[in-house]
């Protein structure tokens, strides 16, 4: 017990070794009413006044702060996507899992660590805000960079809807509605705005270009092309590969492609790019689903366009996890210490509300952030009965290679973003329980598997993904599409509690954080003493009849 005080209430001090130059951003993150998709006039979440958001840049090695000040009437919090926290997982940004949220007037500085070097995004993480646009793209350059280049472009992809997030869910998962609801539809936008009035991409003559393509959508997929250019793949999710040349990117919500495109060598036309936004969990319907998005390549202002004929998408070489090798030639992880099965399911509840489960039930935040509870529980923070049963908590050893296969046997396209790591991607096969009789082929990867930190699963598939537990903390691994988030599609690793309890302490101004809002900063996941969970929730009962 003393020693749960001890860690329970000890302050950080947080020196920063700075090697590159102090990049310092300030966002008053706050309620902005606009038209993104050029068609709907909604209130949507921005920063200084502005929707969209702008990137951010930096070079490996730059001090990068970011400071929110919340002018929102809720609490908010900022997930760095791809970046690993190594020593810092209290910055992580997960609400009520690394930290409390930031209260209505408040403000709070996030280091972003910037060791990494790739495409990364930052967005809202505290009551799924991303979704009402709290979204943007990092981009960290290489200090020693494999490819020459005559410039860099970055591209974003998003989807819209003409109604806010809470507005969707109000009547999802409540008792007796009708699951799944009916559909509804997205706009595409490309860098911010409706996929059809963006500017273009200009192109000179003879340069080498490399884009920088995010998806930074929170339901649906999207392809990109440039008809008449190969696109060659450099980098995924912020992990360099060998170059790989497709025809064109397909991107699931959270993924990201860096792709070197030579340009042609003269200013005699002016090309096409197109942008699908696509989902296979919704109807098809004419100029709905899909809906093409199309762009000018620009060589010379005025220039006639060189068209293409539209060929079937099975004519094209697409990106595919399996055929990409990471740069550095880093070996399949080897030997297997766990071996983890998942399964993304519908789970009716015996009320009529309706979930989605990854573990053995739909997930849920605890009284007390879990991070808080891995670091102040002692030895008992190695008992996956102190998180709760809703956070689906799977303990993991230090340095151990921890193998997760995911099952998806339903028609839903899935989308597992794993928080605090890169992952080698092992394989696809077919989903076990799978309801249909389609054949489906089991495809391995590589001796250089590639890594990424953000995964799809087609439908009635499964895939395996393999990493070292080498960054002690608390991290999601979780479903990207916000909906199915919210719904519960989500479970927890608490990686090496022993060493993050020895490496590293939350800050006293977190700590504070909580404090402010009467969360507890200590204890089990109702904030009580040892194993006893008074005072939690109940999870929802599975329907026995209706599951």
């Amino acid at each position: 017990m003393l020693m749960q005080i001890i860690l329970c209430y000890s302050v950080a001090i947080i020196s920063t070794l700075c090697y590159g130059k102090q990049i310092s951003v300030f966002w008053d993150v706050g309620y902005v009413d606009g038209s993104r998709d050029g068609y709907y006039t909604r209130r949507s979440i921005g920063v200084n006044g502005t929707s969209p958001i702008p990137p951010i840049y930096a070079t490996q090695g730059d001090n990068l702060q970011l400071t929110i000040r919340n002018s929102l009437d809720v609490p908010t919090s900022i997930h760095a996507h791809g970046i690993y926290q190594n020593g810092t997982s209290y910055l992580d940004g997960t609400g009520m899992v690394s930290q409390c949220g930031i209260l209505p007037g408040k403000t709070f500085t996030y280091q972003i660590n910037t060791q990494q070097a790739g495409t990364f995004l930052v967005y809202g993480s505290n009551d799924h805000q991303e979704a009402d646009g709290l979204r943007t793209a990092l981009v960290i350059r290489s200090l020693k960079p494999r490819f020459t280049y005559d410039e860099d472009m970055l591209i974003t992809l998003e989807d819209w809807y003409p109604k806010t997030f809470h507005q969707k869910m109000d009547n999802i998962n409540k008792p007796g509605v009708v699951f799944p609801p009916p559909p509804s539809y997205a706009t595409g936008l490309v860098n911010g705005f409706n996929g059809n009035h963006t500017k273009p991409l200009r192109f000179s003559p003879g340069k080498q270009y490399r884009l920088d393509v995010a998806s930074m959508a929170v339901t649906v997929w999207f392809k990109f092309t440039i008809p008449g250019h190969k696109l060659t793949i450099v980098e995924a999710d912020g992990v360099e590969t060998e170059p790989y040349s497709v025809d064109g990117l397909d991107l699931g919500p959270k993924q990201r492609y860096s792709v070197i495109v030579n340009a042609k060598p003269t200013a005699e036309f002016n090309y096409i790019y197109n942008a699908t936004l696509y989902a296979n969990f919704i109807p098809k319907w004419p100029g709905m689903n899909p809906r093409y998005y199309t762009g000018i390549v620009e060589y010379k202002k005025g220039a006639s366009i060189k068209n293409y004929p539209l060929p079937d998408d099975t004519q094209l070489e697409w990106s595919e996890e399996t055929k990409l090798l990471a740069s550095d030639h880093q070996p399949l992880l080897e030997p297997v210490n766990r071996q983890i099965e998942l399964s993304a399911e519908l789970f009716k509840a015996a009320d009529g509300s309706s979930y989605f489960v990854l573990d053995k039930l739909p997930f849920a935040t605890s009284k007390v952030p879990t991070l808080y509870s891995a670091m102040t529980m002692g030895n008992l923070a190695q008992n996956s009965s102190t998180y709760g049963l809703q956070a689906n908590a799977h303990i993991l050893n230090h340095l151990e290679i921890v193998q997760v296969t995911i099952h998806n046997p339903s028609e839903l396209y899935r989308s597992f973003h794993l928080h605090g790591h890169s992952f080698q991607v092992i394989k696809y096969g077919p989903a076990k329980d799978t309801s249909d009789d389609v054949e489906r082929p089991i495809r391995v990867s590589t001796k250089w598997p590639l890594r990424r930190d953000t995964v799809t699963v087609a439908s009635y598939e499964s895939v395996t993904i393999r990493f070292k537990a080498d960054n002690p903390g608390v991290w999601l691994l979780r479903c990207t599409m916000s909906t199915h988030y919210y719904l519960g599609l989500a479970m927890t690793f608490i990686e090496a509690p022993d060493v993050l309890q020895q490496r590293q302490t939350i800050p006293f101004e977190l700590e504070h954080m909580c404090r402010q809002q009467n969360i507890a900063t200590c204890g089990n996941a109702a904030g009580n003493s040892g194993l006893d969970l008074a005072g939690l929730p109940s999870p929802p009962v599975r329907n026995q009849t209706n599951s």
